[in-house]
């Protein structure tokens, strides 16, 4: 469980892709490349050296597949992916995250594609690259989404408030 959080964490991988990941996708240089199941669009994406080694050594499971790192490949990925999220539900109950304000947080896989996002965008990556990493079909999806975290449009648009001030009078202090 702990890799798999990693793995989606670090990749920006969706559960589906992330429970059917070939061991295959995983190169020699720690790199993930696939073709993202929803969009058929293709993934590549550089995976820290420690979630990589995670990867390559999770113990085989009872009904060992060779081909994958989560899924035993028997019966509907739909399946596995659903036996997944109810382990990550148990996952977030133990955690018991909460809001601020202390009431409980409603948590889902989705949250680690959430972050891996934000954290790139925070970090100052572009918003096209990003879309591409997560494998989206057009760079408006990734936009109506994460705009709030680019950090070159928070900046161009303190930028521009600022320079706007200087077309009207700011009144002083204590006025």
């Amino acid at each position: 469980m702990r890799t798999l959080i990693q793995l989606m964490r670090w990749s920006g991988l969706s559960i589906r892709d992330a429970i059917g990941l070939d061991r295959t996708a995983l190169s020699d240089t720690d790199e993930l490349f696939l073709y993202r199941a929803k969009t058929d669009n293709p993934v590549y994406v550089p995976l820290p050296p420690d979630v990589a080694a995670a990867l390559r050594n999770i113990p085989p499971g009872p009904k060992l597949n060779p081909r994958y790192f989560f899924w035993s490949g028997n019966g509907k990925l739909k399946s596995a992916v659903g036996n997944w999220q109810r382990s990550f539900g148990r996952v977030f109950e133990l955690a018991e995250i909460k809001h601020a304000d202390g009431t409980p947080k409603r948590c889902h896989p989705h949250m680690l594609r959430d972050t891996f996002a934000v954290e790139c965008l925070l970090a100052g990556l572009p918003l096209e690259q990003v879309s591409m990493l997560l494998a989206h079909k057009s760079v408006k999806v990734t936009e109506k989404r994460y705009t709030p975290w680019v950090r070159a449009r928070q900046q161009q648009l303190a930028m521009n408030v600022r320079r706007s001030w200087k077309s009207f009078p700011i009144p002083e202090s204590g006025n």
